[in-house]
């Protein structure tokens, strides 16, 4: 059943107008029908059910059914601080990221990182993610949305404080293995019980000096493999490869 995000309180039996880009998805790229029924969530948590009554050119009305609290989050708290890559690289990182279980996203410009941001650029570009957060969250059934931060600088972020226990920032020359990590804090199911945080460079990677910063600040070195990954490769294989380890993979 086709899943639409809407960013509005949801009831049961009420009737919903739906415009703009998610009433062109169900009129003419899902050619839905009145009588059809879709699945709406606003991002709080649970879904509901509802049935199209009438669709016109840029407008769909639906009436809504019986709430489902069904939730298909992961039991851990990971945060992917990821250095901006081009257009492409950066939609398929966050995309990935949400379908793997993403809670938290924050868009970093590094030494590297091959994208120029002024506020009116960066404010477009968040727009645009979060666009990309949501189209994923309606493909892969997550009723939460992830959280997007505004764009800021690495050595901005990293002076600030951070709550998590375990800040991984991974780097092709560390000695120490996701695997041969132990958290420091382990609930009874044997997921950390405190938050992740996965610090990845954009294209060409973190410079050696900003690994350092990571590194004074309380981030641990990991390595992924023999091979060099690609910026997009390296989010989307340890982000799998943590929630195996720990999470709810496999």
């Amino acid at each position: 059943m086709p899943r639409i995000y809407i960013a509005s309180p949801l009831a049961a039996g009420t009737e919903i107008t739906i415009t703009g880009g998610a009433a062109n998805h169900i009129g003419r790229v899902l050619r839905l029908k009145a009588g059809d029924e879709i699945t709406l969530f606003n991002g709080e948590g649970g879904e509901y059910n509802a049935t199209i009554t009438t669709i016109e050119r840029n407008t769909v009305r639906v009436l809504t059914g019986d709430f489902n609290p069904r939730e298909c989050e992961s039991p851990l708290q990971i945060t992917l601080a990821q250095g901006i890559s081009r257009s492409e690289r950066m939609d398929y990182t966050l995309q990935k990221s949400v379908e793997l279980g993403i809670n938290r996203i924050i868009p970093l410009t590094t030494e590297r990182c091959g994208v120029k941001f002024d506020a009116k650029r960066a404010a477009k570009r968040l727009q645009h993610w979060r666009g990309i957060i949501i189209s994923a969250c309606e493909q892969c059934g997550r009723n939460r949305l992830p959280e997007i931060l505004p764009v800021t600088s690495l050595t901005s972020w990293l002076d600030q404080p951070h709550d998590e226990t375990l800040p991984l920032v991974l780097h092709h020359r560390a000695t120490i293995s996701l695997k041969q990590l132990t958290p420091p804090s382990v609930a009874a199911s044997g997921s950390p019980s405190e938050p992740i945080s996965l610090l990845i460079g954009p294209e060409g990677g973190l410079s050696e000096r900003e690994i350092k910063h990571a590194v004074q600040c309380g981030f641990q070195e990991i390595q992924f493999g023999p091979r060099v990954l690609r910026t997009e490769t390296a989010a989307v294989a340890t982000l799998a490869a943590i929630q195996a380890h720990w999470g709810d993979l496999g």
